[in-house]
């Protein structure tokens, strides 16, 4: 039975969907005003994980991940650099997407933009206004009453006097309590804005999400996401707009994922600590990166630096290495075998990737033991599932060059050496030059002038290319 640490109940819980075999899921996206740092790949990568293992558990999924694209920030960052809110989002959008992909993120089944749920918006303030749990304040801003919501904090688990104004909760003098959260701010100067009952303005940033997943999902769904920061204000605030309108539960499971951390500090761009997804892959592998974050369970803090990077390059380097030279077609799993049910064991409590990849490292070790191609085919379709190990070893090991092990061919006599059908077309520049290299070690030791072929493994190892000799030929792999 799959469980899930929920953040409502401070525990974890047997997962029990709504309808049978189906989940929808909804988390809370980006903010598109500049370019997407780590933070913004641990909730893309941990809520793709999460994702994966639903479907290869059987369930269907239906997952929604909004993209704010009307904010404060944004409108500031627009006239900053002169031009539209509109091309300034669509740029972010367009880059989060290349970030996203590269880091081998499936695209959420639907992703709504703010922006085209206004009417909707406008619809759920008015219900609240209604219900007495939202007023028009003297300044033509819309307010929502904390206190008219009982059971407002029960997901930060603090009682209402105990809480105070939280990142991007606005202390105004309009308001009848120094708690409550705007649901509509009145125009501006050099602000877009929208026609409403309340006259011309835009919505606060709350209630986004609440109308955009009730649109998708329904008024009661299965499980809501997003990082730890989020949990308050913006989920709480959430449940007590939804929940107020609805009248029934928002969602049974509520999963934070923890803070990327740099020097015990929460990496956040307005600490200005950040780096930024295409900054970190100038450097690594983009896999390197995704098994970094995966490494790590997803509630803990993860700690960025480069030698934790550089120890999952060499790790994730493990395991591609146990599956090079195996031909491997995908296939279903065996989940009867020992090492799937310890996999399907630690992803069903609370998606514990970190024992996962313990299988993963266990497989790998059994590989290189025993030659079997059974268990290499295991690990790389266990691998799958979360997103890993679906690459040519060759292409990762050798730093994305497609290249073929080099290999004596035919030997006429002592000096006349050929290669077997090497595709130079398909090298870059670097892997040209380490290819010429091993290519000039292979005719030294045809010409059995040893010193000179192990001058140039030395030369490769002293610029971090590792050669192994084998009966097929001989393979290189980055150090």
């Amino acid at each position: 039975m799959l469980k899930i640490y929920n953040t409502l109940s401070r525990e974890k819980q047997t997962f029990i969907p709504i309808e049978p075999n189906k989940v929808r899921m909804y988390v809370c996206g980006m903010t598109v005003y500049d370019f997407c740092h780590l933070g913004h790949a641990r909730v893309m990568v941990v809520f793709d994980m999460v994702t994966r293992w639903f479907r290869a558990s059987n369930y269907e999924v239906t997952y929604v991940r909004n993209i704010t694209d009307i904010d404060d920030k944004i409108i500031k960052r627009a006239n900053e650099n002169n031009e539209t809110i509109d091309v300034l989002t669509q740029r972010f959008i367009d880059a989060m997407d290349e970030d996203s992909a590269k880091l081998g993120i499936i695209r959420p089944d639907i992703e709504p933009r703010a922006t085209q749920y206004i009417d909707g918006m406008i619809n759920m303030i008015s219900a609240l206004i209604e219900k007495g749990h939202a007023y028009h304040a003297a300044n033509g801003d819309v307010f929502y009453s904390v206190r008219s919501f009982a059971d407002y904090g029960k997901l930060s688990g603090k009682s209402l006097d105990d809480l105070r104004a939280g990142e991007r909760v606005e202390v105004d003098s309009f308001k009848k309590d120094a708690m409550d959260f705007v649901l509509w701010k009145s125009v501006k100067p050099n602000e877009p804005n929208w026609d409403s009952p309340w006259g011309k303005g835009r919505p606060g940033w709350h209630i986004e999400c609440s109308v955009m997943s009730g649109e998708h999902l329904g008024a009661h769904f299965d499980i809501h996401g997003g990082g730890q920061d989020l949990q308050f204000p913006h989920h709480e605030n959430e449940i007590a707009q939804s929940e107020a309108t609805h009248s029934c539960q928002m969602a049974n499971y509520w999963m934070h994922n923890g803070f990327v951390r740099v020097d015990d500090e929460k990496m956040s761009k307005s600490l200005g600590n950040f780096f930024t997804i295409r900054e970190v892959l100038t450097k690594y592998d983009a896999e390197v990166v995704r098994f970094f974050i995966l490494r790590a369970h997803y509630r803990s803090p993860l700690n960025y630096s480069d030698k934790h990077l550089d120890d999952a390059k060499l790790a994730l380097t493990r395991l591609y290495t146990a599956l090079r030279g195996y031909e491997i077609a995908e296939s279903l799993i065996d989940w009867q075998h020992p090492q799937a049910i310890r996999f399907k064991y630690a992803m069903d409590d609370d998606f514990n990737t970190p024992e996962a990849m313990a299988v993963l490292f266990d497989l790998a070790n059994e590989v290189n033991r025993t030659k079997s191609v059974e268990v290499a085919s295991l690990l790389k379709n266990l691998g799958k599932i979360i997103g890993l190990l679906q690459r040519d070893p060759n292409e990762f090991l050798q730093g994305k060059a497609e290249i073929q092990t080099l290999k004596p061919n035919l030997l006429v006599n002592e000096n006349q050496f050929y290669l077997a059908e090497v595709d130079l077309s398909t090298v870059n520049a670097d892997s040209l030059e380490i290819q010429s290299l091993i290519v000039k070690r292979l005719e030294a030791k045809v010409l059995k002038d040893f010193a000179e072929a192990d001058r140039i493994r030395k030369q490769l190892a002293d610029a971090g290319v590792i050669l192994e000799d084998t009966p097929q030929g001989t393979t290189w792999r980055r150090a």
